[in-house]
């Protein structure tokens, strides 16, 4: 029976010296950059917010027109 093959590693530095710090960086970085990017909820517009919504529509009526010029 054949003794078990060492893992290879999966990272190689190929020139330079760096230290702990440095390759625990560059591990962080790659995990970071593979990682599937998160389902974040998408933003509402504000046009589309309920807020918007909270007066009463306008209506026609006598001073319809001048209403229809001013700020909600």
């Amino acid at each position: 029976m054949a003794a078990p093959e060492p893992a290879r590693p999966q990272l190689t530095v190929v020139r330079g010296l760096p230290d702990d710090a440095e390759l625990a960086a560059v591990i962080a970085a790659l995990l970071v950059a593979s990682a599937p990017p998160s389902q974040a909820e998408p933003t509402r517009s504000a046009w589309a917010a309920p807020a918007a919504r909270r007066d009463a529509p306008r209506t026609a009526g006598p001073d319809a027109w001048r209403l229809s010029g001013l700020p909600l």
